[in-house]
């Protein structure tokens, strides 16, 4: 071993620089410092064999619409991606936030969770097709008054709830913590947060929430 052997490896920092342009040239990626990047999935076409579509007619805020569409798309994203209601918002995709509560034939649904294809005939609204022009629906106008909002992202599926509930609770229908199943029940507290415990809004604003929907159902508050 010669004296210059024995002495331990010294770079240069041009040399490190040099070193590491070279390996970039030639695609050599040290395992650990990076993964490469995994090849991008083609785009799924209607013409594609394994995709099957359907033609389906639907009335959306009163207006009628016939689309031809692939049988594995949601509501939700017919009325977002096909139709532009972005009023309707996307949150969970697992029904569990409400986000996206929409109106069928008068009955509340997480627009999530059902396919388009199934709703063939029937008439959906979106928070869009709630105010008649300018004049903003009862509960819309009451959600303002009370400041039932604070970041807004869950507020259309709140009042689109909070409007198929109205519709429940005035057809009768119990809920889990209604007492007196003979009767009507009353709105209260409790009956309201029970009734609208499938909508979750994370800026926890349900006291106005709350106030606003028995102000439009007209209870005191």
């Amino acid at each position: 071993m010669s004296a210059d052997d024995s002495r331990p490896l010294r770079l240069t920092r041009r040399q490190v620089l040099e070193g590491g342009a070279a390996l970039a040239v030639l695609g050599y990626v040290q395992p650990g410092f990076a993964a490469e990047a995994a090849p991008a999935a083609p785009p799924v076409l209607p013409s594609d064999p394994g995709v099957s579509t359907l033609s389906v007619r639907m009335t959306i805020n009163g207006v009628g619409r016939s689309l031809a569409l692939d049988t594995r798309t949601t509501l939700l994203d017919t009325l977002r991606e096909h139709l532009g209601f972005t009023g309707t918002k996307k949150g969970c995709d697992h029904g569990q936030c409400g986000a996206c509560t929409v109106l069928v034939n008068g009955r509340r649904i997480n627009a999530c969770l059902t396919l388009a294809v199934l709703h063939e005939g029937d008439a959906v609204t979106t928070i869009e097709g709630l105010a008649h022009g300018d004049q903003l629906h009862p509960l819309q106008s009451a959600f303002v008054h009370h400041d039932g909002f604070q970041c807004g992202y869950c507020t259309p599926g709140q009042i689109c709830s909070a409007v198929g509930m109205l519709g429940e609770h005035q057809a009768g229908m119990p809920s889990l913590v209604t007492e007196d199943l003979e009767s009507r029940p009353e709105l209260t507290d409790t009956e309201i947060r029970e009734r609208m415990s499938g909508n979750i809004c994370r800026c926890s604003a349900y006291p106005n929430i709350v106030a606003a929907i028995k102000d439009a159902a007209g209870e005191p508050l």
